[in-house]
């Protein structure tokens, strides 16, 4: 006996350490054949680290599990940025023999812990979840065969969310909290599977309607499955949605990519209740102690072929008879609930739908509720219906409980409509809706509106859309104590006419508590006397004159924040009065974001702006601030993409002008925030018109100088937007102007080293990058820069100069009142030929630099013959004709100076008795010039081909449609005539 445990032990031990040893022994096997079928089959992006593998055989007993943490599956094309599935947990059981044999790994189990998936179809019906690999077609070599094979018998699903949303329907479902397992043999070809679904949160949506929202699933389905045949047969089945359960019997089919469906369902149970359970606000903690009577049935089918161009047809029947409900809490039930109504669609062509609602009633208490309709297609809509109701809104409330809100009032809704709904038609209508001293409190918000009172007539004879009429009139309500009221009347869909009078005060803040906006806040006070009558046609004609408008308005202390907004905007106080053609703005003080402003003028064309399509809000504003902080609105954020490859909306970064906006702004401003900038009395105007502003004579100090400024913002093209700016500064420290402004750090970088100040006159043009930052490249402008007085000293450049050729006050001066002409070609700085005089020396200096910093420049320097070091004069007598140049009075060296600020490159290019070398200096800005020029020719010129091509195909298509127009009418022209010939000649022979 003692053998024999001891055997078992050793038994044991050697079984634990080989259960142990086993998934040490083959991990790096199983990942590696994980890598190689993710990179042969799946056509995604799969992320997940090596770190989070991990193979274990006690969890999985007696299979080899395979477990990958926080692994995700992101799309790619169109769903680039879309993730299919984050599964925080995946665990996979393998058959531990075939792991062991080298085969193909059968995956025996897969569970799913807390995963997130979204399903997408896009409207062109591409789908995210087709990942796979094209299949090799018929005759091809099948080089991809799987090291994975299906052995399913269980999976599971844990905790999960399941999205799935198709674009091309537009259908979408989802489920919270979804809980599923599964059971069956994929090895066979025949055999059944069961599974089990449950969700806390499921929810269906049609074109943008949720027909169920957030309730509970219990599914329980056995199918009878047929692989060979891709056939798919319901067995024993259950569906429960709350208390509503179901059942389905048919079957699926999909041989192809087509799918045939022949299914029916329906109600398992025939208690009102389960239905009742459906009905949004009903489902709570409470409902299974509501009292119910009445009997339900409920079916439907399904049946035909669903693919890209065919849905299946449908229907479904509903019959409710002598329900009803009472909740133990209320006083009053909702009794005689009689429904019955089907939808039924025979050929899954959405448009032939038709909807049959041959009685609905209810009473609510002693509120009696009628419904009848009939519809017949939906684009157009033939209908016949009518809706009746009487409510007692207090009785109502003690039928069916409204949470948290506080109702009294007379509804009275009386409405038929019989006709054709399309584009061009309305059905036959009356609609009357009537409420007498309404009564609203909202547990939210303790203020109530009270003695709400309106009359809402909907009227239209003709079937004709024109002939539609809406009446709106004894509206009247208190909030608070505040009065709002009037009366609107409109006739006409498209083009309507309108007659509208309100007057009162809103309080916004109680307001949005009553009636909330989501992603913003607005509070404060808005008190108005409105009236307006008019044309929609004389709107848009702006024939305002005929449009008579006319009130008054007082705000105080409104606030606006919004996702858009999020800096905010707040009106202090403003009064405002308008007639027809404009609106005056007076007393208008604020903040926008932390900026205060205070505002005043006039706006014209609002009704244009309001009611018709492109047509711009124009007006004069005078603002003035005390602070005002551009850097609050800065967009700092772009897509990082080559401008070449954005398209206009990509170009994020850039700030748009809006193209609706016709204003001039008389901006006066004690103090400007701009980037790292302090612009002080600031005063100008600003003209806003066609995604343009324009700077008019806007003057400001910064930086201990004078600015005028003029010029423009161009933002007709988001990916290119342009600018121009002419510049008129004095007195501007050099230093001071290199440390703000990047483009004088590019190209003039010797700002840097000089002290002193400067005024200048210039005027530059160019492109802006997605950051606002000018594109240096594109940038080209002309001006004269006058140097105040400028101390040059400790200069790379002038010290190898005064190096090369021994005169050191080159290395040290001051120029005072020099005038410096300059132009900006193709962002290159090209400086003018200028003289200065150091000492008993003249020099003349031009060339230039571009944006990468290297120096191109040229220096003739006029010095006295006795000044000519004997080093120097061995190097000029060996240029031709230097000779002799001893017995001159002065002589002239010529200097080409390159490399960049930081490492200049100083030679010696000849010399002249005779002053020609400054003729050197010329030539090298010349050809400069000439160079940038003959580019800029270049690209004009092949921007002009670019436009004539353009030119051309409009030409050519303008012809050839004007072509057809005229082949056209001689066609139509020819047919008349045969036509009339035809009718002569039956004319005669009829006599």
């Amino acid at each position: 006996m003692k053998k024999v445990f001891i055997g078992f032990a050793i038994f044991l031990v050697v079984l634990i350490a080989a259960a142990a040893l086993i998934p040490v022994l083959f991990k790096d096997k199983i990942k590696e054949i994980v890598d190689k079928e993710i990179a042969k089959n799946v056509d995604a992006k799969v992320i997940y680290k090596a770190d989070d593998i991990g193979v274990s055989i006690f969890s999985t007993f007696p299979n080899l599990g395979l477990n990958i943490d926080n692994l995700a599956v992101v799309g790619v094309d169109s769903f680039q940025r879309d993730t299919l599935a984050y599964l925080p947990q995946f665990r996979m059981g393998l058959d531990l023999m075939s792991v062991i044999s080298g085969d193909q790994l059968k995956i025996k189990s897969i569970k799913l812990t807390e995963p997130n998936i979204k399903l997408k179809v896009l409207k062109s019906g591409k789908a995210n979840w087709d990942i796979y690999k094209a299949i090799p077609t018929e005759g091809e070599p099948d080089t991809a065969t799987s090291d994975f094979s299906m052995a399913m018998e269980k999976w599971e699903v844990e905790n999960g969310k399941l999205v799935y949303e198709d674009l091309s329907l537009p259908f979408s479902v989802q489920l919270l909290k979804m809980n599923h397992t599964g059971s069956g043999d994929f090895e066979k070809s025949v055999f059944d599977m069961v599974s089990k679904t449950t969700s806390e949160g499921f929810t269906m949506t049609y074109d943008g309607v949720n027909y169920i929202t957030n309730k509970k699933l219990d599914a329980d389905v056995t199918l009878a499955m047929d692989l060979d045949k891709s056939l798919y047969t319901f067995k024993d089945n259950k569906f429960k949605i709350n208390d509503f359960a179901m059942d389905f019997a048919g079957s699926i089919l999909m041989p192809g990519s087509d799918i045939d469906l022949d299914l029916t369902f329906k109600a398992l149970d025939t208690d009102f209740k389960t239905i009742l359970s459906l009905v949004p606000g009903m489902y709570t903690e409470q409902f299974k102690d509501v009292k119910t009577d009445g009997k339900l049935a409920f079916d439907g089918y399904v049946k035909g072929r669903f693919n890209e161009t065919s849905m299946p047809g449908f229907g479904t029947n509903l019959k409710v008879t002598n329900a009803m409900f009472k909740y133990p809490d209320l006083p009053q039930a909702a009794t005689n609930i009689n429904v019955d109504m089907s939808v039924d669609n025979k050929d899954g062509i959405i448009n032939n739908t038709n909807v049959q609602v041959r009685k609905f009633h209810l009473d609510l208490g002693k509120n009696p509720v009628d419904a009848k309709a009939v519809i017949n297609g939906l684009d157009p809509m033939k209908v016949d219906g009518n809706l009746k109701a009487n409510i007692d809104l207090n009785e109502m409330t003690k039928v069916f409980p409204v949470e948290g809100m506080t109702l009294r009032g007379l509804l009275k809704v009386d409405a038929n409509a019989k006709g054709t709904y399309s584009a061009k038609q309305m059905p036959v209508m009356t609609a009357n809706l009537n409420l007498a001293n309404g009564y609203v409190k909202s547990k939210d918000f303790p203020a109530p509106i009270e003695n709400l009172n309106a009359l809402v007539n909907v009227l239209n004879a003709t079937g004709n859309t024109d002939d539609t009429e809406i009446k709106i009139e004894n509206f009247k309500m208190l909030l608070e104590g505040e009065p709002l009221g009037g009366r609107v009347y409109v006739k006409g869909i498209d083009k309507p006419v309108f007659d509208a009078d309100v007057k009162g005060t809103i309080d916004l803040t109680k307001m949005t508590k009553i009636f909330p906006l989501e992603g913003m806040t607005l509070t404060g006070r808005i008190k108005a006397d409105i009236k307006t009558k008019g044309k929609m046609a004389d709107i848009e004609a702006e024939k305002y004159g005929n449009i008579v408008s006319s009130g008054s308005m007082h705000v105080d202390k409104l606030t606006f924040v919004s996702k858009d907004l999020p800096q905010g905007m707040k009106v202090t106080t403003a009064d405002a009065s308008f007639n027809n053609e404009k609106i005056n703005v007076q007393n208008m003080s604020g903040f926008v974001g932390k900026s205060d402003v205070q505002v005043n003028g006039t706006i014209s064309n609002y009704m244009g702006y309001m009611f018709a399509e492109n047509q711009p809000l124009r007006g004069t504003m005078n603002v003035s601030s005390k602070r005002f902080d551009v850097n609050e609105w800065m967009v700092d954020e772009y897509s990082g993409q080559p401008v070449a490859q954005q398209s206009p909306t990509e170009a994020t970064g850039v700030v748009e002008v809006p193209g609706n906006i016709d204003f001039v702004l008389n901006a006066t401003v004690n103090e400007v925030l701009y980037d790292n900038l302090k612009l002080q009395n600031m005063k100008g105007g600003v003209i806003i018109k066609d995604k343009t502003a324009k700077l008019q004579n806007l003057a400001f100090n910064t930086l201990g100088g004078a600015f005028v400024t003029n010029g423009s913002y161009n933002t007709q093209s988001l990916a290119h937007p342009k600018f121009t700016f002419d510049l008129d500064i004095k007195n501007l420290d050099f230093k001071e102007a290199f440390n703000a402004f990047e483009t004088i750090q590019k190209l003039a970088p010797i700002s840097k080293f000089l002290e002193g100040k400067f005024s200048t006159n210039f005027a530059f043009a160019g492109e802006l990058g997605q950051d606002m930052m000018p594109v240096m490249g594109t940038m080209t402008g002309k001006g004269v820069i006058e140097v105040v007085r400028a101390v040059v000293k400790n200069i790379k450049v002038l010290n190898k100069i005064g190096e090369t050729t021994n005169f050191k006050e080159v290395q040290n001066f001051v120029v005072e009142n020099k005038d410096i002409a300059a132009e900006i070609l193709n962002g290159n700085l090209v400086v003018k030929p200028f003289d200065i005089k150091v000492g008993d020396m003249n020099m003349t200096v031009g060339g230039t630099n571009n944006l990468s910093g290297i120096m191109d420049y040229g220096v003739a320097m006029d010095v006295p013959t006795g000044k000519v070091g004997s080093a120097l004069n061995q190097k000029l007598s060996s240029f031709a004709g230097m000779k002799d140049y001893k017995g001159a009075e002065r002589v002239t060296l010529n200097l080409k100076v390159g490399g960049t600020m930081d490492d200049p490159k100083i030679a010696l290019a000849g010399g002249s008795a005779k002053a020609q070398a400054k003729e050197m200096v010329k030539d090298v800005v010349t050809s400069r010039l000439n160079t940038e020029k003959e580019k800029l020719n270049v690209k004009r010129q092949a921007a002009q081909d670019s436009l004539q091509r353009e030119l051309d195909r409009r030409k050519q298509e303008a012809e050839e449609k004007a072509r057809q127009e005229m082949e056209k009418k001689r066609k139509e022209a020819e047919d008349k005539l045969k036509k009339e010939a035809e009718n002569k000649l039956k004319g005669i022979f009829k006599r």
